[in-house]
């Protein structure tokens, strides 16, 4: 449905976006994720011919975006991080002006405002004036008009921006749902957004993808696979015992954050372990096998979940 090659924009002496390049198929629910300036508005903007790239290409459902602009965004709905709401008008009548303005026929105009506001959950708002309002309820709004003219790809700028966190959680769990029948792309600063509704997460730095996937293939990606944590009680608790405890571990090529308590005359030993290659055995048995071999308990192992966050302060050297 998507599909970004090797897109340039510049503006004066700044990159903006350097060599991007990505696709989003059919039904997915991706995020642009990235500090601010790292590029997300620019390519939503490109891809909904608001700016044109300087170089490389942008198709929407097989159509250049230069070349076919008004049929390329017959297929997009677009929810700007700032909604395009007239505040003089009521719901109803804004939405209504919308639909005649986008072409949709005469005769489907009542029933597209009506499906636009019962998936968007604001038919309850229908006949009162945008201006009062809340902010939950102008987003609602402006993804409505998003959908007027049922586009098979969203796109959404910062849709969260300015919510309270029960707006936000109604606002995911929509976008969610849309996410089930069409297309969306999602561009936002906050973590916690992307890892509660995207399939699959785009990083941004600098103008270009620092790593793209799911959380738990960016992770292997930044911080290496294989990685387990395990804690152990071993015997004794000299100084000795840490440094060369992990030395018999098969493949083992790191060893982090270990800690030690010790329990009546033996040491509790936790660690985080990077294994190499196992031979197709499974790491947890690996460890096992390693532990009663050597004469330790074994008290817990379990690979290694990164948080979202983490990888993002890695990728990007900024805190979200």
């Amino acid at each position: 449905m998507i599909e970004i090659t090797d897109i340039h924009k510049r503006y004066g002496s700044v990159e903006a976006v350097r060599g991007v390049s990505f696709a989003v198929g059919p039904g997915e629910i991706v995020g642009l994720l990235g500090p601010n300036g790292a590029g997300k508005t620019t390519i939503l903007k490109i891809l909904t011919g608001y700016h044109y790239p300087d170089a490389g290409s942008a198709r929407i459902a097989g159509e250049n975006v230069t070349e076919r602009p008004r049929h390329v965004k017959s297929h997009l709905g677009y929810l700007p991080e700032n909604a395009p709401l007239y505040g003089e008008l009521t719901v109803a009548e804004y939405l209504r002006f919308l639909a005649e303005a986008r072409g949709v026929p005469r005769e489907a105009i009542t029933a597209r405002c009506s499906d636009a506001a019962v998936a968007c959950g604001v038919t309850e708002v229908l006949h009162r004036r945008i201006a009062t309002l809340s902010k939950g309820y102008r987003q609602r709004t402006g993804l409505a008009q998003a959908m007027l003219h049922d586009p098979d790809i969203l796109i959404l700028d910062e849709p969260t921006s300015g919510l309270d966190p029960n707006q936000i959680v109604e606002m995911r769990r929509l976008i969610r749902s849309l996410g089930q029948e069409k297309t969306v792309i999602l561009s936002s600063h906050i973590l916690q957004e992307v890892e509660a509704v995207c399939d699959r997460v785009l990083i941004l730095h600098q103008g270009r993808i620092a790593a793209a996937g799911t959380a738990e293939q960016i992770s292997v990606e930044v911080a290496g696979g294989g990685r387990w944590r395990i804690t152990l009680i071993v015997p004794g608790s000299t100084e000795e015992t840490v440094p060369t405890l992990f030395s018999s571990l098969p493949g083992c090529t790191a060893v982090e954050e270990v800690r030690r308590e010790p329990l009546g005359g033996r040491t509790r030993v936790s660690a985080e372990v990077a294994l190499g290659d196992s031979g197709g055995q499974d790491p947890g048995e690996v460890i096992f096998d390693w532990a009663c071999h050597q004469g330790y308990k074994l008290v817990e192992a379990a690979p290694v979940q990164r948080r979202l966050e983490e990888l993002f302060t890695r990728l990007t050297g900024e805190a979200p």
